[in-house]
């Protein structure tokens, strides 16, 4: 293909993918960003990771900073955002969230290009592997926020990248990048440090697979059983005094030459039959991969990766197996299993595997089976994977694709159309396609504002600081809305780092304690006397605040169309 052709193509897949990437990066900011924010901030004032919270008003909660470095990172685009807004004579707060949501662009628009580039360099291919990658991004549209699972996308792409470029060419620098990575993630996220490892067992499942099937195993170690057999028995007839017992020994070893020899023919005949199979193998195809001995030495050199941060308690290889030894994945939505039905994404996802598997002759490689089976019983087990199924799932499904389009495409499509795409008409015409995705995707963004009134408490926040002494007060909150209140200096019954209030990270259940409040799973009273508690903020339709509007015990000093403050009415 000519490089010029593929230049330009490559020029305008990227524009196309870029304006993608801006349109459906989200403006409006999620919960996590709020805690994110003063997390950094706190880490740069202290200079340091202190493990300790600061946050909450309960007392002595050990803290280990899962993602230590990108909550550095974006109070550091926070605050620059803030620094120039305030320069200018502008709101330093909507400065530095517009600064956010600008990261968040430029993040995602990388994270777009890396799938692309990662595509094309797997699959060799251009045409299909932008369309994927566009379809990719449809599907991450939920997941793209200004969280540190933005980065662990960009990171586990670059991981397949490196994988499959240091198989290939087994050049140093990969393997340093493999190490890298895996440090940034342990930093970064380190709540997702193991994902790094299991994305690399297909590749070595695959070589165990390949390793079993050529070695004849049983036929070999039977062999040397009975080689050993053989060995003491010319032993024994060496040593043999009479010519009966010589003779009788001499018929036992005559046997077991001849079994000897049976096995070395079955383990001919077992390597023609792998060689046979993999002839006529209807959808198993077999890859060899020269390099894998030395992939898993780089593996194993990046498990101590997890120790070069700054956190003391050994996070990145804890932190994960106290989170699914507790509760709290059971009642936070997006780590619950997935339910079919209810995610079009997902179905759509398993139609095009299933149907590619099922209804085309098309052969598919023991890793990419691994690798799509695998991520498939992820996505199952919790609705947040379905994003790692698309970002890593992609490499497998374009490469089914190609593999069918070449077996039966003997007209060079591709090269055609990226003929014309590259010629001025397709050019505009494949722009504006874009353009016109774009507009619609991004609706009415331009209108939204960076913090959503209804969802989080702005103007309650507003009171609290102007009415109430919050170094004074207890108060409790919902889960969801916490993050917000600390942002804002207000101290807090619970925000939406869940480890940080489990006990398996601190000895105390508060998370289960916050949940029951807010679903009259237990006597609202009997927990807020146990927490000392002073007063209570909650949505406006909420069943809580139904309750405590009659109670006496409590008396309402706040409220607007989305949340309430009350006070409890403590005796002497």
């Amino acid at each position: 293909m000519d490089t010029k052709i593929i230049r330009k193509f490559n020029i305008i897949a990227i524009v196309c993918i870029i304006i993608f990437c801006i349109t459906i990066s989200p403006k409006v900011l999620q919960n996590d960003t709020y805690y994110t924010i003063k997390i950094g901030e706190h880490i740069v004032e202290t200079k340091a990771v202190d493990m300790k919270d600061p946050f909450s008003w309960h007392e002595d909660l050990s803290y280990t900073y899962p993602h230590w470095l990108y909550d550095t990172g974006i109070y550091l685009v926070y605050n620059a955002g803030s620094s120039i807004a305030t320069n200018l004579g502008l709101d330093a707060e909507n400065g530095g969230m517009t600064a956010i949501y600008i990261s968040t662009i430029v993040l995602a628009s990388i994270l777009g290009i890396l799938i692309y580039r990662t595509n094309v360099k797997i699959n060799n291919n251009y045409l299909v592997s932008f369309l994927l990658t566009l379809g990719v991004i449809y599907i991450l549209r939920n997941f793209i926020a200004a969280r540190a699972q933005l980065v662990s996308y960009i990171l586990f792409t670059l991981e397949i990248l490196f994988i499959e470029q240091f198989l290939r060419t087994k050049k140093k620098r990969y393997a340093v990048g493999l190490f890298i990575i895996a440090t940034l993630i342990a930093n970064c996220h380190a709540a997702v440090w193991y994902l790094f490892f299991i994305l690399a067992l297909p590749y070595i499942g695959e070589a165990v697979v390949i390793r079993l099937m050529e070695s004849n195993l049983s036929y070999k170690l039977r062999r040397i059983i009975y080689n050993n057999k053989e060995r003491r028995l010319e032993k024994k007839i060496s040593i043999a005094k009479d010519e009966i017992t010589k003779n009788k020994l001499t018929n036992q070893l005559e046997k077991i030459k001849g079994i000897i020899e049976e096995l070395d023919k079955k383990i001919i005949k077992g390597t023609v039959a792998v060689k046979k199979m993999e002839e006529k193998s209807i959808k198993i195809k077999i890859e060899r991969r020269p390099n894998i001995k030395w992939l898993i030495l780089v593996l194993v050199i990046c498990l101590f990766s997890g120790l070069i941060t700054p956190q003391t308690s050994f996070e990145p290889y804890t932190h994960m197996i106290k989170l699914l030894s507790g509760n709290t994945t059971s009642n936070i939505s997006e780590h619950l299993p997935i339910v079919l039905a209810e995610s079009l994404d997902a179905m759509i996802v398993l139609i095009v595997l299933l149907a590619l598997l099922i209804f085309t002759d098309t052969k598919v490689t023991l890793k990419d089976l691994f690798m799509i089976s695998g991520l498939t019983m992820l996505m199952l087990m919790s609705r947040r994977q379905i994003s790692i199924l698309v970002l890593i799932g992609v490499y497998s499904l374009n490469k089914i694709i190609m593999d069918f389009i070449r077996k039966y495409d003997k007209q060079d499509t591709e090269n055609k159309v990226l003929n014309h795409l590259v010629k001025p008409y397709g050019t505009l015409l494949t722009i504006l396609l874009a353009l016109l995705c774009g507009t619609y995707f991004y609706g009415s963004k331009g209108e939204q504002k960076y913090i959503d009134n209804s969802a989080y408490p702005v103007e309650a926040s507003q009171f609290i600081l102007d009415n109430l002494n919050v170094d004074n007060i207890r108060l409790y909150n919902h889960y969801n809305f916490g993050s917000y209140l600390l942002y804002k200096d207000i101290p807090v019954f619970i925000d939406s780092r869940c480890d940080l209030y489990s006990p398996e990270f601190n000895g105390k259940d508060i998370f289960t304690d916050a949940i029951d409040i807010a679903n009259l799973s237990v006597y609202y009273e009997d927990k807020f006397e146990e927490y000392g508690v002073t007063h209570i903020i909650t949505n406006s339709d909420s069943k809580l605040k139904m309750l405590l509007e009659r109670d006496n015990n409590y008396t309402k000093i706040y409220e607007d169309d989305f949340f309430w403050i009350f006070q409890r009415n403590i005796g002497e």
